[in-house]
Protein backbone atom coordinates (compact mmCIF):
# COMPACT_ATOMS: atom_id res chain seq x y z
CA UNK A 1 0.00 0.00 0.00
CA UNK A 2 1.01 3.62 -0.82
CA UNK A 3 1.00 6.53 1.74
CA UNK A 4 -0.89 9.29 -0.05
CA UNK A 5 -0.29 12.20 2.29
CA UNK A 6 -2.75 15.50 1.80
CA UNK A 7 -1.46 17.24 4.46
CA UNK A 8 2.21 19.15 4.87
CA UNK A 9 4.45 16.23 6.11
CA UNK A 10 4.26 17.31 9.95
CA UNK A 11 0.58 17.25 10.15
CA UNK A 12 0.74 13.77 8.29
CA UNK A 13 3.09 12.67 10.73
CA UNK A 14 1.27 14.40 13.62
CA UNK A 15 -2.32 12.40 12.78
CA UNK A 16 -0.95 9.48 12.13
CA UNK A 17 0.92 9.16 15.39
CA UNK A 18 -2.35 10.37 17.17
CA UNK A 19 -4.41 7.42 15.75
CA UNK A 20 -1.89 5.10 16.94
CA UNK A 21 -1.66 5.85 20.09
CA UNK A 22 -5.02 6.17 20.49
CA UNK A 23 -5.78 2.59 18.54
CA UNK A 24 -2.43 1.24 20.88
CA UNK A 25 -4.44 2.67 24.03
CA UNK A 26 -7.65 1.39 23.20
CA UNK A 27 -6.46 -2.18 21.59
CA UNK A 28 -4.76 -2.65 25.02
CA UNK A 29 -4.16 -6.19 25.44
CA UNK A 30 -5.45 -7.34 22.21
CA UNK A 31 -3.16 -6.00 19.87
CA UNK A 32 0.04 -4.24 19.65
CA UNK A 33 0.02 -1.45 16.95
CA UNK A 34 3.41 -1.66 15.62
CA UNK A 35 3.61 1.04 12.40
CA UNK A 36 1.27 2.80 9.31
CA UNK A 37 1.21 0.78 6.60
CA UNK A 38 -0.11 3.15 4.57
CA UNK A 39 -3.62 5.36 4.04
CA UNK A 40 -6.68 5.87 1.67
CA UNK A 41 -8.78 8.68 1.09
CA UNK A 42 -11.36 7.56 4.59
CA UNK A 43 -8.55 5.26 6.63
CA UNK A 44 -4.86 4.41 7.83
CA UNK A 45 -3.85 1.24 7.95
CA UNK A 46 -1.61 -0.03 11.03
CA UNK A 47 0.35 -3.14 10.99
CA UNK A 48 -0.57 -5.00 14.24
CA UNK A 49 0.29 -8.13 16.36
CA UNK A 50 -2.71 -10.00 17.21
CA UNK A 51 -1.73 -11.04 20.75
CA UNK A 52 -4.23 -13.65 21.15
CA UNK A 53 -3.59 -15.68 17.62
CA UNK A 54 0.04 -14.35 17.76
CA UNK A 55 -0.34 -13.52 13.89
CA UNK A 56 0.49 -10.25 11.99
CA UNK A 57 -2.20 -8.01 11.09
CA UNK A 58 -3.71 -4.87 9.75
CA UNK A 59 -5.73 -2.26 11.25
CA UNK A 60 -7.73 -0.08 9.37
CA UNK A 61 -9.25 2.80 11.17
CA UNK A 62 -11.34 5.44 9.46
CA UNK A 63 -9.85 8.71 9.98
CA UNK A 64 -11.72 10.99 12.69
CA UNK A 65 -12.07 13.82 9.89
CA UNK A 66 -13.90 11.72 8.00
CA UNK A 67 -15.81 10.14 10.66
CA UNK A 68 -17.00 13.64 11.37
CA UNK A 69 -17.86 15.05 7.91
CA UNK A 70 -19.57 12.15 6.64
CA UNK A 71 -20.56 9.89 9.30
CA UNK A 72 -19.58 6.29 9.97
CA UNK A 73 -22.15 4.32 8.11
CA UNK A 74 -20.29 3.88 5.09
CA UNK A 75 -17.35 2.31 6.79
CA UNK A 76 -19.22 0.21 8.86
CA UNK A 77 -20.73 -0.69 5.68
CA UNK A 78 -17.67 -1.83 4.29
CA UNK A 79 -16.92 -4.02 7.13
CA UNK A 80 -20.24 -5.68 7.04
CA UNK A 81 -19.64 -6.59 3.39
CA UNK A 82 -15.76 -6.99 3.47
CA UNK A 83 -17.16 -9.64 6.32
CA UNK A 84 -19.73 -11.12 4.66
CA UNK A 85 -17.20 -12.59 1.63
CA UNK A 86 -14.88 -15.87 1.71
CA UNK A 87 -12.80 -15.82 -0.98
CA UNK A 88 -9.57 -16.97 -1.84
CA UNK A 89 -8.85 -13.68 -3.19
CA UNK A 90 -10.59 -11.43 -0.76
CA UNK A 91 -9.30 -10.34 2.41
CA UNK A 92 -11.65 -11.85 5.47
CA UNK A 93 -11.69 -9.59 8.03
CA UNK A 94 -11.05 -11.01 11.59
CA UNK A 95 -12.44 -8.68 13.86
CA UNK A 96 -13.64 -5.31 14.60
CA UNK A 97 -15.11 -1.86 16.93
CA UNK A 98 -14.29 0.56 17.96
CA UNK A 99 -11.01 1.82 20.05
CA UNK A 100 -10.84 5.12 21.60
CA UNK A 101 -13.92 6.19 19.90
CA UNK A 102 -12.05 5.46 16.62
CA UNK A 103 -13.80 2.63 13.88
CA UNK A 104 -11.85 -0.10 13.32
CA UNK A 105 -11.54 -3.85 11.53
CA UNK A 106 -8.60 -5.97 11.46
CA UNK A 107 -7.66 -8.05 8.75
CA UNK A 108 -4.63 -10.26 7.55
CA UNK A 109 -1.35 -8.66 6.90
CA UNK A 110 -0.30 -9.27 3.30
CA UNK A 111 3.49 -10.01 2.55
CA UNK A 112 4.10 -8.84 -0.33
CA UNK A 113 3.34 -5.81 -2.70
CA UNK A 114 0.67 -3.70 -4.66
CA UNK A 115 -0.12 -4.56 -8.10
CA UNK A 116 1.00 -0.86 -8.28
CA UNK A 117 4.60 -1.42 -6.76
CA UNK A 118 5.49 -4.22 -9.03
CA UNK A 119 4.68 -2.30 -11.98
CA UNK A 120 6.67 0.61 -10.94
CA UNK A 121 9.32 -2.18 -10.52
CA UNK A 122 9.36 -4.42 -13.40
CA UNK A 123 7.15 -2.07 -15.95
CA UNK A 124 5.38 -4.15 -17.97
CA UNK A 125 4.42 -7.70 -16.66
CA UNK A 126 4.70 -10.66 -18.43
CA UNK A 127 1.66 -12.19 -20.25
CA UNK A 128 1.49 -15.37 -18.05
CA UNK A 129 1.79 -13.00 -15.20
CA UNK A 130 -0.96 -10.79 -16.21
CA UNK A 131 -3.68 -13.33 -17.38
CA UNK A 132 -3.08 -15.01 -13.95
CA UNK A 133 -3.53 -11.85 -11.88
CA UNK A 134 -6.37 -11.09 -14.18
CA UNK A 135 -8.38 -14.07 -13.91
CA UNK A 136 -7.63 -14.26 -10.22
CA UNK A 137 -9.37 -10.55 -9.63
CA UNK A 138 -12.02 -11.35 -11.86
CA UNK A 139 -12.80 -13.89 -10.08
CA UNK A 140 -13.04 -12.25 -6.97
CA UNK A 141 -15.10 -9.25 -8.34
CA UNK A 142 -17.47 -11.79 -10.31
CA UNK A 143 -17.56 -13.46 -5.94
CA UNK A 144 -18.53 -10.25 -4.60
CA UNK A 145 -20.69 -8.83 -7.50
CA UNK A 146 -22.94 -11.94 -7.22
CA UNK A 147 -23.12 -11.35 -3.50
CA UNK A 148 -24.21 -7.57 -4.48
CA UNK A 149 -20.95 -6.35 -3.13
CA UNK A 150 -19.56 -3.70 -5.46
CA UNK A 151 -15.79 -2.93 -5.16
CA UNK A 152 -15.85 0.96 -6.24
CA UNK A 153 -12.05 1.62 -6.06
CA UNK A 154 -10.50 -1.16 -7.91
CA UNK A 155 -6.91 0.23 -9.26
CA UNK A 156 -3.30 -1.58 -9.25
CA UNK A 157 -2.70 -0.27 -5.58
CA UNK A 158 -5.83 -2.42 -3.83
CA UNK A 159 -4.57 -5.21 -5.73
CA UNK A 160 -2.10 -7.11 -3.06
CA UNK A 161 -0.14 -9.67 -4.45
CA UNK A 162 2.17 -12.73 -2.87
CA UNK A 163 4.75 -14.37 -4.18
CA UNK A 164 2.50 -17.35 -4.85
CA UNK A 165 -0.67 -15.07 -5.55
Amino acid sequence: MILVTREPAGQYCELVNDLQQRLESGLTGRYVVERPLGEGGMAVVFLARDLRHERAVAVKVLRPEISAEIGAERFLREIKMAASLTHAHILPVFDSGTADGLLFYVMPNMEGHSLRHRLDEEGQLALEDALRITAEVASALDYSHRHQVIHRDIKPENILLRPDR
